[in-house]
């Protein structure tokens, strides 16, 4: 539905791009980059290699290996979808800022980190308030700073979503029954 909106420039893109200049260049601009930043591959995917590590190591490999497929997919996915719908940055006349890459590589690293851990971990919630507080620092960061409008960002959270369901269900299929 939010692709459907910036293809069509439906009713959601105004008030979607109102907020987001209103809250363009707000906060202390090293720290919004800093959040901004988490969703870089750099910062994002050395995390999840060091779950799928752990979890190689734990013979959870079809877990480890699903992951990192779960992860391929991410640009595999955004990057033509950034083409086809070349929607222009909110302080940018360049395009190709929809959905957010930076989001979607936050969500899936973090959220197959933790999918990843829980099963070896005492407190297994840790890991999820963990990748969530680190995908909702992204978004926060990447509004802020102006590089992205927010439905941007919450295209990346359904995009993400869908790739973590697909982890969970493919994991756990291969499992017996508790």
């Amino acid at each position: 539905m939010i692709t459907w909106q910036v293809l069509a420039d439906g009713p959601l893109l105004d008030p979607d791009e109102r907020l987001g200049l209103e809250l363009a260049g707000r906060g202390p601009a090293p720290l919004t980059d800093l959040l901004a930043d988490l969703g870089n591959m750099q910062v994002a995917v050395p995390v999840l290699a060091c779950a799928v590590l752990v979890a190689w190591l734990r013979h959870d490999r079809r877990a480890a290996v699903y992951a990192v497929l779960a992860m391929a997919a991410v640009p595999a996915l955004v990057v033509p979808l950034k083409l086809w719908t070349d929607r222009q940055g909110p302080l940018t006349e360049a395009t190709g800022y929809f959905p957010s890459g930076h989001t979607t590589t936050a969500m899936v690293a973090y959220g197959a980190a933790a999918l990843l851990l829980a099963p070896h971990l005492r407190r297994t919630w840790v890991t999820l308030v963990a990748a969530v507080l680190l995908t909702a620092a992204t978004s926060v960061g990447l509004v802020l700073r102006g590089y992205h409008w927010p439905l941007d960002v919450v295209a990346g959270w359904c995009l993400s979503g869908v790739l973590l369901v697909a982890l969970r269900a493919g994991t756990r299929s291969g499992q017996p029954p508790k």
